[in-house]
């Protein structure tokens, strides 16, 4: 290990991980990890429209996720630590990465879920060395997970 968390790093971890715990964000995780598939941005809208509670509910794991990274960005967070417990964050990356260059495109903001993106980018780099295939294997049951929710729907 490069180096060991410090204690004020454990603590932001800690408390990342209680906000984590709330009901409504609990609820909000639930309803993405079971909906959220999209490849489109007319997908995002049906799916999860602005305004509707799953557009909420995108919106508050998104956000959270997105924040998280920031924080491990700024170096406020321990980069390893993080990647050791903290794997959710990659999954809510691949499921919204088809769409990112559309929404940065059709809100003009070229920085949205920038945080997440560039933790995901080091995240795969780290857990291939650690673990070779893990991420085309965990690809693999996204794909699976997406394919079964549009024979449900």
């Amino acid at each position: 290990m490069a180096s060991v968390p410090t204690h004020e790093q454990g603590q932001l971890h800690l408390q990342l991980y209680d906000l984590r715990r709330e009901a409504r964000l609990r609820q909000a995780r639930d309803w993405f990890f079971k909906n959220y598939f999209v490849e489109t941005l007319e997908d995002l809208m049906r799916i999860a429209a602005p305004g509707t509670e799953s557009g909420v509910f995108a919106m508050m794991v998104l956000s959270y996720w997105d924040q998280a990274c920031a924080f491990l960005d700024y170096g406020l967070l321990h980069e390893e630590l993080f990647f050791e417990t903290s794997g959710e964050f990659f999954g809510v990356w691949e499921r919204v990465k088809p769409i990112i260059p559309q929404v940065r495109e059709r809100f003009l903001n070229p920085h949205f879920l920038a945080h997440l993106e560039k933790a995901a980018q080091r995240y795969e780099s780290w857990i291939e060395k650690r673990a070779p295939g893990h991420i085309a294997a965990m690809r693999q049951l996204m794909k699976q997970m997406s394919s079964q929710a549009g024979k449900a729907a």
